[in-house]
């Protein structure tokens, strides 16, 4: 009797005990990581994940991390061609998928894909595609492409005993290139797919598809902070970033938001600008255009002299920035040695960053180094400790060592937000730039 075949989504031990150690060190990489909404997540049936796709393999990870139970993903289908490389994909529960870009020819094979995502829906393993087909690192979105509908429709006409949701998921990272930034995951609301059906049968498919399509686009967009991408997309984040510390004390003035989270009040706040902003354009065209050219001239200025957004948008300045000054003064000898101890991770990643175009990319390979080179080289470091020390010398130096990854970057980004306050403070056209944004969009 010949073996049964291994379906990608079947229970594998090796990736179980793994995840432990990849979610933990997902955690580490961000200084917070708030998921809204897991309540939305529908227990009664099977379940397609779509989230916005603005930072590459992250993106992904996040969504793994979201809670403990196994996810199949799709991926680029090029990045497959390696053998090798596609056992390791397969054993990471990710299928490939060909894109309009490949060619029609090559988008024909997705059928095999469309046909393995239906039965990992048929066997309950939550599928996750990210529609928008590539990524982009801006707080916006892309076209949606039809490859989750088609799969959609196809799964649910195969399990008409079975609901089948589609659930918008908005990724939100403080930093799409930073290293110990923080992200925000929204769950939208789900839709139901035999329900969508339901309604819409006398529509022709095509049109479905294209309704099915709207409907999401506009649930993915209320789930993140979204910006237009068009010309006044890099003005109206700056004055977001303006106006952020008075939009987030309003949100949490009003009672429904008294418990709630930071990243949760950060993101209503954003989305507050974002709607006054395009209420103005509408009633005050000119007013706008004021505001809009201000926002561009402090970008501008603001980039220039290498300024954090940080330094902008900081809640209580002059409390912030002592405490980051005494905190840097206190760890910075422990810093010292920890950023000694990490230049090999240092120089591995400088070495890649140098053949990177797509800084999209950044956060990804930090992670996967990090993930492999810091575990191997604790155990060389404890080697060498327990060869050279006492093992009552070596134990202390060995725990102390683990976290200096982190430490080092944390001690180096307080000392890079140091410099960029001084900066920014010592620049009064620009804080007056700030001032007048501030002002034009509260009205006073």
């Amino acid at each position: 009797m010949s073996k049964k075949e291994k379906k990608i989504q079947d229970y594998n031990w090796l990736y179980s005990f793994l995840r432990y150690y990849v979610d933990f060190v997902l955690k580490l990489s961000y200084r917070n990581v708030r998921y809204d909404g897991l309540e939305r997540v529908p227990q009664n049936g099977a379940v397609i994940y779509a989230p916005n796709h603005t930072n590459a393999l992250m993106d992904a990870l996040v969504i793994l991390a979201m809670d403990r139970k196994p996810k199949v993903f799709v991926a680029r289908a090029d990045i497959f061609k390696n053998p090798t490389l596609a056992k390791i994909f397969n054993f990471l529960k990710i299928m490939p998928i060909m894109r309009m870009r490949d060619g029609i020819d090559e988008v024909k094979k997705n059928n095999e894909t469309i046909s393995k995502a239906v039965d990992v829906l048929r066997d309950r393993v939550p599928f996750c595609i990210f529609p928008e087909g590539t990524h982009q690192a801006k707080y916006s979105s892309l076209p949606l492409s039809k490859g989750i509908f088609r799969i959609a429709f196809q799964a649910q006409e195969l399990m008409p005993d079975m609901p089948l949701y589609i659930v918008p998921v908005g990724i939100r990272y403080g930093s799409f290139f930073r290293f110990r930034s923080t992200v925000r995951v929204q769950i939208g609301e789900p839709i139901n797919i035999g329900e969508f059906v339901e309604e819409h049968s006398f529509y022709e498919p095509q049109i479905q598809i294209n309704l099915l399509r709207d409907m999401l686009t506009e649930r993915m967009k209320s789930s993140i902070f979204y910006i237009p991408d068009d010309e006044d997309y890099a003005a109206t984040y700056e004055i977001c970033a303006a106006a952020v510390k008075k939009q987030a004390r309003l949100v949490r003035n009003l009672s429904e938001n008294a418990n709630l989270h930071p990243l949760d009040v950060h993101f209503k706040a954003n989305n507050r600008t974002v709607w006054k902003l395009s209420n103005m354009k509408e009633s005050e065209p000119e007013r706008a255009a004021e505001l809009l050219k201000l926002g561009r001239e402090a970008a501008e200025i603001r980039r220039s002299k290498h300024i954090s957004l940080g330094s902008v948008s900081i809640k209580y300045p002059f409390w912030s920035r002592l405490l980051k000054l005494i905190f840097f003064i206190a760890i910075l000898p422990y810093c010292l040695v920890a950023s000694v101890f990490t230049l090999p991770v240092k120089a591995v990643l400088g070495l890649i960053f140098k053949k990177m175009k797509d800084h999209a990319f950044r956060n990804s390979v930090r992670y996967l180094v990090n993930l492999v080179l810091w575990p191997v080289l604790m155990i060389i470091y404890s080697i060498i400790a327990y060869i050279v020390m006492p093992w009552q010398w070596a134990l202390p130096f060995t725990l102390l060592l683990l976290p200096a990854p982190i430490v080092a970057h944390e001690t180096w980004r307080l000392a890079r937000l140091i410099i960029s306050d001084i900066r920014f403070l010592s620049d009064k056209n620009l804080r007056g730039k700030y001032k007048k944004i501030r002002e034009i969009i509260f009205n006073k």
